[in-house]
């Protein structure tokens, strides 16, 4: 009998074995993907920001503006995006958004005029920002289901990795070989990093691998989702961070430099970003399995206001650091918070409309942030009044997500049958 135990154990070595391994292949290819999308995101455009101003000879409120309008046009996209992965593999779909954010950093290279610039932000934006960010997530959400919370914490921690120290690395190629240059290496690594690794993550059905009676496998639609206090909630905390991390990271370098650092200081300021970054994407991966979401919501928020009412005590040196940190951990526990809480409150099978819609406006309010703060610095002859008067916004997110109830399950799934499609 105890040897029959042993072989048994013995034989189920190779499968947990293969299991643990396919689960952190999907997971790191997921990271890799989403580390890639640097190019669309706001700290991989930020130190374009000052150059594209001297070589185009634009203002700072006109790029802000042009980046508002890419972002905008950009954000509109997300939902049928969503649609699609929900209907078709999310391995092609990730091979598309790939080959195609690279030809538009492609063809963005070859800008000389604001209008230009601005249909490039269109694509790198709907692209990058939006639809690569969001195809990695979803594939961690249908591809995995034990430690599905951790599974996201990570693959976020590898992607914020790689988005907040692309602009060192980006700031040496540009001064090297100037911005056109530097969009070229830029598509040339999209193409060579996102399909091989689209190529590593296996193919999943809409479902998953769930019990077919569970309310993961059915899940929520996008219109019950949507009926709920919870989803807009999480969308105001994620639409919080993108708006206002958005303008601090878009505007670092001349923010920072008001308070005293150098371009390259400020530049630097990324890599204390980065580790609280990690840190907090990681914990709250790992946490959100077994614990209420809306811990994490609150957290995000209470960081977030704590980064905004620091910028007047940053300096060079310690202080400047500690601002790096706060900001850091602000926005790694919004990243670990918000595909992890989605799918715990609404499911998987309709996980990528109703996370379409979620971006969509996160996308559109991270437009508002950098022309907002340009306009209001302009006004108020510098950043630090407009900043403190910001934070309000997720001190009143942070007292929503206080009050806001669980979603209970819709009955019967509201007129959903079980093949996942709303009822006529």
């Amino acid at each position: 009998m105890r040897q029959s135990t042993e072989e048994s154990d013995i034989s189920s070595r190779p499968s947990s074995l293969k299991r643990s391994l396919t689960w952190w292949v999907v997971v790191l290819a997921a990271g890799l993907i989403s580390a890639m999308t640097f190019p669309g995101q706001t700290a991989g455009l930020s130190v374009f920001t000052d150059p594209l101003i001297d070589e185009l000879g634009i203002d700072r409120t006109a790029i802000s503006l042009s980046y508002l309008v890419g972002t905008l046009l950009g954000a509109s996209v997300q939902p049928f995006i969503g649609r699609a992965l929900d209907k078709w593999d999310t391995r092609t779909v990730i091979i598309c958004i790939g080959a195609g954010f690279a030809a538009i950093l492609l063809l963005l290279s070859f800008v000389t005029e604001i209008f230009g610039l601005t249909v490039g932000f269109i694509g790198v934006r709907m692209a990058g920002q939006g639809a690569l960010s969001l195809a990695a997530t979803t594939a961690i959400s249908r591809a995995v289901t034990e430690r599905r919370g951790l599974a996201l914490g990570i693959s976020a921690a590898v992607g914020s990795a790689g988005i907040s120290l692309a602009p060192i690395a980006l700031e040496r190629l540009i001064s090297a070989v100037g911005v056109h240059w530097a969009w070229r290496w830029e598509a040339l690594a999209v193409l060579l990093v996102v399909v091989p690794a689209a190529l590593l993550m296996r193919p999943t059905d809409r479902r998953g691998d769930h019990d077919p009676n569970s309310v993961a496998a059915h899940g929520w639609t996008r219109g019950q989702a949507r009926r709920t206090g919870m989803f807009w909630v999480i969308c105001a905390a994620t639409s919080s961070t993108s708006m206002l991390g958005t303008a601090l990271v878009f505007h670092q370098i001349a923010i920072l430099g008001g308070q005293g650092l150098s371009p390259l200081e400020a530049a630097a300021n990324f890599l204390p970003q980065t580790v609280t970054a990690l840190l907090s994407t990681l914990l709250v991966g790992g946490l959100i399995d077994r614990t209420n979401p809306r811990i994490w919501l609150v957290v995000s928020m209470a960081s977030l206001a704590g980064a905004l009412l620091f910028i007047p005590l940053a300096a060079p040196g310690l202080m400047g650091i500690l601002y790096g940190l706060i900001l850091g951990c602000a926005q790694g526990s919004q990243r670990g918070m918000e595909a992890a809480s989605m799918v715990k409150y609404f499911g998987v099978l309709h996980i990528g409309a109703i996370r379409g819609l979620s971006v969509s406006i996160s996308l559109a309010a991270s437009a508002f942030g950098p022309y907002a703060l340009a306009f209001a610095a302009d006004l108020a002859d510098g950043f630090v009044l407009p900043i403190m008067v910001m934070s309000i916004i997720p001190l009143a997110v942070l007292v929503a997500g206080l009050l806001v109830k669980d979603p209970r399950e819709p009955e019967a799934f509201d007129g959903a049958d079980r093949s996942g499609h709303a009822a006529p």
